[in-house]
């Protein structure tokens, strides 16, 4: 076997480095640019920048939804799995496996994700919903809004997949501002559990002034 790189801040530098002369940063700030790079590192590939949208108070409004230590809300275990919690002063919350929600989502034939979100109600108000997995999760979230929901204030909306992805993502896209939120998003069938929580590690590391 070659010898191989195996010190992780000189990966990570060097990585960073290719990612920066690879990828068109030049559509957003500086601090958007670090969520882009952080989302090129998580799937290895700098073209899905031009695909990335991060509304214009998104970054703020998120470091300030961790600084007051607002509710995170998660669609699956492996989005909350995948967030920084050394960094995170609440436990993030997912109720993908309440008691109650398999057998209602199968008397209402929707999906497990979905109907998760009946437990949201009482955490939304300046939250931030994490959703990487679930379509259905971020069409409902924001049907919940339009119906005169609370509203979180960022939404992570990155889920992956060919049926309702590109859709409830460009909806997302499109609707933000009237739906009163900030949101980050992939547009496309792109998108992921390891992006959303990506996405979200990346505003704690700037909420500590940390960059790449």
């Amino acid at each position: 076997m070659d010898p191989y790189l195996k010190d992780p801040i000189a990966i990570e530098d060097k990585s960073f480095a290719l990612i920066k002369a690879q990828t068109d940063l030049s559509g957003f700030d500086s601090d958007q640019q670090q969520i882009v790079m952080r989302l090129v590192h998580t799937c290895g590939n700098p073209a899905i920048a031009s695909d990335v949208h991060i509304s214009s108070n998104a970054v703020p409004t998120g470091i300030k939804a961790v600084n007051d230590a607002a509710p995170i809300l998660c669609d699956v275990e492996m989005v909350k799995q995948g967030l920084t919690k050394r960094f995170l002063s609440t436990e993030p919350l997912c109720f993908l496996n309440h008691e109650n929600v398999p057998d209602t989502a199968k008397t209402r034939g929707h999906s497990r994700s979905m109907v998760a979100l009946d437990h949201w109600a009482d955490h939304l108000t300046g939250s931030i919903a994490i959703i990487g997995n679930a379509p259905t999760a971020l069409f409902r979230l924001m049907e919940m809004i339009e119906q005169g929901a609370p509203k979180p204030a960022l939404i992570i909306g990155i889920p992956v997949g060919f049926i309702g992805a590109p859709e409830s993502k460009d909806y997302l896209w499109t609707n933000h501002q009237t739906l009163g939120v900030q949101c980050i998003t992939i547009t496309g069938r792109t998108g992921g559990s390891a992006l959303a929580a990506g996405a979200f590690n990346t505003l704690v590391r700037l909420q500590r002034g940390l960059r790449f």
